[in-house]
């Protein structure tokens, strides 16, 4: 038996700066790096004055040796919360504990990789940190490699293992379920470990895998707070722990089906990126961070982001009863109000009538479409307007010709019955020749077609989710998912892909390194849609929000709103029409025409620079798109309900420069005009509705606040400010 002994190689200390933040470990060479600050900014020659262990007195009753938070903790060896790492070899080398530390920097100040190893359990983890310096946002991943004789069962890898301070209060994360996603939730932080789980195959509805940490006072513009989202599209975990220091310990990594962390001699593990980013300046400063490093990530065709188009989709005007007639006159109707891209959902394909079939035969329906879909196609060019097309790749109906030539093709489990959702079963494409098959009919359509634009739905969580050979295959469909999709856009790199899954079943900044939209959520009740675009907001920047104009009544909620209000909604996402516009009476068609022409008109500014979110007095919330250093922000502030006081109050805007004078312009539809009755014969809003509009100090905005219209429940206020000195 051998003691013991305290780590004895001498301290150093690493360092990465990022725009407003700083991360500082300290490393010894025969154990992993301690974690000493994660928070503001500190000045770059700040280093600890000591080591850790020699400004702590042991507490009584513990083991000699003290175990402070490292970057990756190990279970057996004396650390008693949670672990990084959970693994073992046929039950043996179940304690795992770092006995060497390589230190590599990858950029000076940035970027580093540790290499840790254990020499009795014969492992090597690699973490990678970067902090990147204009998104402020540090980027974490950690690879295992088994170096052992025999396989190792890994059941638990952490991406990232983060230090979270002592005065930590709150959680908050989002819940939710099919047509009501990012249902904010907050928790307070204490002693009690704080755990959220998702086991179904996908991001899912009910599971973000993200949060924000808050600290005592923090608002949406004001306070410092710690943001995390695991960049993946499949099972997760994470944890808050408190620690006896006071201090929190935050793990966020994939959840491993039992038999998918099994590593052959000579195998890695990779876990998916963890992306976190801390703020001095509250929830909307978490925002701007997320939003900054995803921009950086997305793989725009061309290099770069064209104004986002103007969507039409058909789900919810025809549903599965698609011909070429009808389709092709609702999208002439569609040009007539301004729409930019066309896209045919469900039901165009080959035997499929509803949602019982046909999933899986990807060609045109020779019944709905005997000459292809061509004809359709160039109709839709002739107008104007970009094709795009619905696929589900990843799903079979048991009633298609695929699944009835490869039932062998379906995630099952040997002995367990096949278990349908929505009539279908999900396809392993992990198996090379079904993820061929899929490229194939996809990209045939592509190349015969000038199709700019899929699609892709996943609308079933993975149950049973067995490949061939009957291990678990819930991390290869996800990658398989990333790899068809990345296959695709190698062969067609003009083509942008949205990512839908039932709605918001799968947004992640994992599945957007391979897509360029998102579908927020199947519902578009827009007072529903308030809720859920404000939590999306919170991780992801609005050009790839999917956020469109639904019908009155909503077919998700059976709530009416009225058009104006629905457009105002969606207006500051990627917007789009989801209604048949051929049963819209004329004046439905110029409300939509108009507010279509004042997406075009903002979209610039909706789409670059910040967005911060607020909540003004009674019940009003708010909205600002734009960059101030540009002199260009869009204010939209919506009244969900109605008001209870008789003088609206003022809505402050903190971003504004105080030292500054901003033209303050009311955005309306054309023609529009204001009635006295409307403002009471407050002379303020006539003069914001002149062509002058009206200049204010940004002093007295950011602090006595811009007047509000007394108005009804379910109305908008829109303006620009425009900075002029």
């Amino acid at each position: 038996m051998t003691a013991t002994p305290l780590p004895s190689a001498p301290a150093q200390f690493i360092a990465l700066h990022g725009r407003a933040s700083s991360l500082i470990l300290e490393v010894h060479a025969d154990e992993a790096p301690l974690w000493r600050y994660w928070g503001p900014r500190l000045p770059e020659a700040t280093t600890p004055e000591m080591p850790l262990r020699d400004s702590r007195p042991l507490p009584s009753f513990m083991l000699d040796v003290d175990q402070p938070l490292t970057v990756v903790p190990t279970f057996g060896v004396g650390w008693f919360g949670q672990s990084a790492l959970l693994a073992h070899r046929d039950g043996q080398d179940f304690a795992q504990a770092w006995t060497g530390c390589e230190v590599e920097w990858l950029a000076p100040g940035s970027a580093v990789c540790l290499k840790l190893h254990d020499a009795v359990a014969r492992l090597r983890l690699d973490l990678t940190l970067r902090l990147d310096g204009p998104s402020d946002v540090l980027v974490a991943q950690s690879v295992l490699h088994n170096l052992g004789d025999r396989a190792l069962d890994v059941q638990w890898l952490a991406a990232a293992t983060l230090r979270l301070p002592d005065h930590c209060d709150a959680v908050r994360s989002f819940a939710g379920q099919h047509v009501h996603e990012f249902l904010p939730q907050v928790d307070p932080v204490t002693r009690s470990l704080w755990r959220k789980e998702s086991r179904r195959g996908r991001t899912s509805h009910d599971c973000f895998p993200g949060a924000i940490a808050t600290t005592p006072g923090t608002t949406a513009d004001a306070g410092l707070c710690f943001g995390a989202h695991l960049a993946w599209s499949g099972n997760h975990q994470q944890t808050i722990e408190w620690l006896h220091d006071g201090i929190y310990q935050w793990q966020m990594g994939e959840w491993l089906a039992p038999g998918e962390g099994r590593l052959q001699p000579g195998q890695s593990l990779h876990t998916p990126e963890l992306v976190a980013t801390c703020s001095i300046d509250g929830l909307n400063g978490i925002a701007a961070n997320f939003h900054a490093e995803l921009r950086r990530r997305l793989n725009w065709p061309g290099g770069a982001m064209k104004p986002r188009p103007v969507h039409l989709n058909t789900w919810e005007g025809f549903y599965f009863d698609v011909h070429p007639g009808p389709v092709q006159e609702l999208a002439t109707a569609a040009a007539e109000v301004g729409i930019e891209r066309f896209v045919l959902d469900d039901g165009w394909f080959h035997g499929r009538h509803h949602d019982r079939a046909a999933l899986g035969d990807w060609w045109p329906d020779e019944t709905k479409f005997p000459n292809g879909l061509g004809e359709l196609i160039a109709h839709v060019h002739a107008l104007g307007m970009e094709f795009g097309l619905w696929v589900e790749p990843e799903m079979v109906n048991p009633d298609s010709e695929l699944f009835r030539a490869h039932p062998d093709w379906a995630l099952q489990v040997a002995g367990r019955p096949l278990l349908t959702a929505r009539n279908q079963l999900v396809l392993d494409i992990s198996r090379p020749e079904a993820a061929d098959y899929l490229f194939e009919k996809i990209s045939a359509l592509l190349t015969a077609h000038p199709i700019a634009y899929l699609k892709w739905d996943h609308n079933r969580d993975l149950a049973p989710a067995g490949l061939a050979d009957g291990r678990a295959g819930y991390r290869a469909q996800v990658h398989a998912a990333w790899a068809l999709m990345a296959r695709l856009r190698a062969a067609h790199p003009a083509v942008e892909i949205e990512s839908c899954s039932g709605g918001g079943g799968r947004i992640d900044f994992g599945v957007l390194r391979h897509t360029h939209r998102v579908w927020t959520s199947d519902c578009i009740d827009a007072l529903s849609r308030i809720e859920i675009q404000r939590g999306l907001l919170q991780f992801f920047p609005p050009e790839i929000m999917g956020a469109h104009v639904g019908t009155a009544p909503s077919h998700t909620t059976g709530r009416s709103q009225a058009m104006p209000f629905r457009a105002a909604v969606a207006l500051p996402g990627h917007l789009g029409v989801e209604l048949d516009v051929r049963h819209l009476s004329d004046d439905e068609k110029r409300v939509l025409r108009d507010w279509i022409g004042i997406y075009k008109q903002l979209r610039e500014r909706l789409h670059h620079g910040r967005v911060w979110l607020g909540e003004g007095a009674d019940e009003l919330v708010w909205q600002v798109h734009g960059d101030e250093a540009v002199n260009a922000l869009v204010l939209l502030a919506y009244r969900p309900q109605p008001s209870s006081l008789r003088y609206a109050p003022t809505l402050r805007l903190p971003m504004l420069d105080a030292a500054a004078r901003y033209r303050v312009r009311e955005v309306l539809p054309a023609g529009t005009v204001r009635s006295k009755e409307r403002h009471h014969t407050a002379a303020f809003f006539d003069a914001i509705n002149s062509a002058d509009g009206l200049l204010v100090d940004g002093a007295w905005l950011a602090h006595a606040g811009l007047p509000m219209p007394r108005a009804q429940a379910e109305t908008a206020f829109i303006v620009t400010l425009e900075r002029v000195a």
